[in-house]
């Protein structure tokens, strides 16, 4: 398939992209960012974390999301005193059949929103690694497949700490995608007023994508190309995470940790996504940096001193972007 093909196959299959956002703005006013990353994480199989003050639609942006969907959904609430079992399921015993049988937990679903996952103690977090990673749950002696698609929606509050546990970074480098969700503008935020201001029943979302549609974008999707120079530079972004004093003087002893070669993995593949909803069929280095922060952030371990000095992974990362030569 030549490069014009590509794109007019590319145009033709990418339709339910803008069908999904307008669903979506009939729930959800602005936060295009947030509603952008939410299509990309289904376009890569990838798990977003949702990060903000309570009140942000986090979690109706999740729920908008279902609804343009024909796929199964699950909402769970995580609470300190959720078990492992709350989320996967467990082995019941039939006395009939004298043999156990497994009770499939929530886990189960296309869609898993999981809601203030940061409020779950760290036994329920590991119970979500295998899952997150292999697609697959073990309830005794059997791994159960999950449905395809599986996608983790995590939602967490940063400024309530008294009964919040910090995720392990195994669990954060399993996250596509970190969004920093903020404030809207003052325009979206009468709308908002004008829209929810009622005690009559509020929109919601029609289905409008299939799961077979999203499964042929994927195809499409590969063979998206990326030139050997992006790919060079994409490689030199993330290295640059782990020695950052080696593009920048300034960073030195800044990091503890850099981001692992799934970053580079992942980089690669949402820069692909991003392309396909842009109707392109080639990735830009510009696709490279639009995605590097929400994909980097959460794969950066501060020193002391940075903290010290407050700073941030994402002051980080815009030292990185602006050093690293673009081809």
């Amino acid at each position: 398939m030549n490069t014009q093909e590509l794109n007019e196959q590319i145009a033709l299959k990418s339709a339910w992209v803008s069908a999904v956002k307008q669903e979506m703005a009939k729930v959800v006013v602005g936060q295009q960012k947030l509603v952008n990353r939410l299509i990309l994480s289904l376009l890569c199989k990838g798990h977003v974390l949702l990060e903000g003050v309570p009140g942000l639609a986090k979690t109706l942006s999740v729920k908008a999301l279902a609804g343009t969907m024909q796929a199964a959904f699950s909402r769970i609430q995580f609470t300190p005193d959720l078990l492992p079992a709350d989320l996967l399921g467990t082995m019941i015993y039939n006395p009939e059949e004298r043999a156990f049988t497994a009770k499939k937990g929530p886990v189960f679903a296309n869609l898993i929103l999981a809601d203030e996952i940061n409020r779950a103690p760290a036994k329920v977090q590991s119970a979500l690694l295998e899952a997150m990673q292999e697609r697959q749950v073990t309830l005794g002696e059997h791994s159960y497949p999950l449905p395809s698609p599986f996608l983790v929606l995590a939602t967490q509050n940063p400024i309530e700490q008294e009964g919040t546990y910090q995720l392990p970074e195994a669990q954060l480098d399993r996250f596509l995608f970190k969004v920093m969700v903020d404030y809207p503008t003052r325009d979206e935020e009468l709308k908002v007023l004008e829209m929810m201001s009622s005690t009559a029943a509020q929109p919601h979302t029609q289905p409008v994508v299939s799961v077979q549609e999203i499964e042929e974008s994927r195809a499409l999707m590969n063979q998206i190309f990326i030139d050997p120079a992006v790919q060079r530079y994409i490689v030199d972004l993330v290295r640059a995470t782990r020695r950052p004093e080696k593009v920048d003087s300034r960073l030195e002893g800044m990091v503890r940790a850099g981001a692992s070669p799934r970053a580079t993995i992942n980089i690669a593949l949402a820069s692909k996504a991003l392309a396909f909803c842009r109707q392109r069929g080639y990735v830009t280095p510009q696709d490279v940096k639009d995605l590097a922060h929400d994909i980097l952030r959460h794969r950066i371990l501060l020193s002391y001193e940075a903290e010290a000095a407050n700073k941030t992974a994402d002051n980080i990362i815009d030292s990185i972007l602006s050093k690293v030569p673009v081809p």
